[in-house]
């Protein structure tokens, strides 16, 4: 099915669904709200329920007591923009034409108006909010994120340390608008508009995906926060996010909503120039390695998810598509996804992954294939030179890690293996027969 029939299909299910009677509706109750709130750069270990004991984060780690914690949790890449199309998309970001690099501010292209998102799945049942960065293409037709299934946007084009930056807004009716921001204040002030898109829909369905610039260089805390931390500036802004997601929490069980909205909190991908890596090797960009990639992952919603569930089996955030809309009890497009539903793993202690394997891409090369216990690095990085470690002449270089025993990646096993070695070679020669045809033309 492709988007045009999935949206034409969507609004011949709203048709149907307005005539169920007010009785029928009552007795199956509210869909669930949904909030994903995506931390930009924020380290595996930054926070205090993933080992950090220097940064305080208080209200996520009572998150993190009340619900599910995943200690096994990808993003789609090592770098902001595929990893946010592959969330939105529950799609390996090579599928949509977005897996090279990031969109510079000079850039034309953007998320294809193919892709069904997580937002236009959800529709008509939902109201649907994208406030923050987008960073998925600022140009026409790719800009706003209204565009792509979202009733309203509140945010910036682009990371806050681009030129020229700007705050924008759009919604129904209203065409795209500019407003003033403040680099201390942006923080604060996606918080205070999500919140307001809380209060307007609190008596329906909502969902709302709050992508914050934090802890994104450049570090500007609230003044607020300023000066609070003993991890300096990094900190500041760190908790500053704990803070705003007390507020959240607050509101709603204000609304009395709190046991009615699924809360996700997670990152785009590892941390960047400062930050923790939770003692995982290499950092956002990092070729094949696990400090690039795996993220923290907080889920939580009274009544539904058990309090104090920690699970480490895989899980990538392509698995958000499908997770939120079955949460949801809404039609997953007929479309080829490579996510899978996780909410076992939100719901049942020790549930395995659905995934058999997870495949980690450097721009549009694959980096590492990944299974539960083993992983398969074969490219990395050594000065300014990208290098593919099992390159014709030098196969001996690719690397096999137990992760179960090394999850700091330092020791390759393969000559103690030689049967999972031989498993993963022909996992990633699959793998790259697969993805190799969609990579992008590139000039000569």
């Amino acid at each position: 099915m492709d988007r045009r029939s999935f949206l034409f299909s969507s609004v011949a299910s709203a048709a149907l669904a307005a005539c169920v009677s007010p009785q029928m509706a009552a007795v199956s109750g509210r869909k669930p709200n949904l909030i994903v709130v995506l931390a930009d750069d924020l380290g595996y270990g930054d926070l205090g329920v993933f080992g950090n004991g220097v940064i305080r984060t208080p209200n996520i780690d009572r998150m993190a007591a009340e619900g599910v914690r995943l200690t096994t949790f990808y993003a789609s890449a090592n770098v902001c923009t595929p990893s946010r199309a592959g969330l939105l998309s529950g799609r390996y970001p090579i599928r949509t034409g977005l897996a090279r690099d990031v969109i510079r501010q000079t850039d034309k292209h953007g998320l294809p108006l193919s892709e069904i998102t997580i937002a236009e799945a959800l529709r008509p049942d939902y109201a649907t909010a994208l406030v923050g960065k987008w960073h998925l293409g600022h140009v026409a037709p790719f800009w706003p994120p209204t565009q792509h299934g979202f009733d309203l946007f509140s945010g910036l084009p682009y990371s806050h340390d681009m030129a020229p930056i700007a705050y924008y807004a759009a919604g129904p009716g209203v065409e795209l608008t500019e407003e003033p921001m403040a680099m201390d204040r942006l923080t604060e002030k996606f918080f205070a508009r999500g919140l307001d898109f809380v209060d307007a829909n609190k008596d329906r369905s909502f969902f709302l995906l709050l992508t914050l610039t934090a802890p994104h260089v450049p570090l500007d805390p609230h003044p607020d926060h300023a000066g609070k931390s003993s991890a300096a500036e990094y900190g500041d802004v760190v908790e500053e996010i704990d803070a705003g997601m007390g507020r959240l929490f607050a509101r709603l069980k204000q609304h009395g909503i709190d046991e009615d909205t699924l809360v996700i909190l997670t990152s785009d991908n590892g941390p960047w120039w400062e930050g923790s890596a939770g003692g995982l090797r290499d950092r956002k960009g990092g070729a094949g390695w696990e400090g690039g990639y795996r993220v923290p992952f907080i889920a939580r919603q009274p009544g539904r998810i058990p309090a104090g569930i920690v699970n480490d089996a895989m899980a990538m955030n392509i698995d958000l598509f499908p997770t939120l809309v079955g949460w949801a009890d809404g039609q997953v497009p007929n479309v080829e996804l490579d996510g899978l539903d996780i909410a076992s793993l939100l719901t049942t202690r020790r549930a395995p992954s659905p995934h058999d394997e997870l495949v980690l891409f450097q721009n549009e090369d694959i980096a590492a294939i990944r299974t539960q216990r083993w992983k398969y690095v074969v490219r990395s990085n050594y000065r300014t030179y990208e290098a593919p470690l099992d390159a014709a002449g030098r196969v001996d270089w690719a690397v096999l890690i137990d992760l179960t025993n090394d999850p700091a990646e330092v020791y390759d096993v393969s000559a103690r293996y030689p049967d999972v070695l031989a498993d993963m070679t022909a996992r990633l020669e699959r793998a790259r027969a697969k993805f190799g045809p969609l990579k992008t033309p590139q000039p000569a």
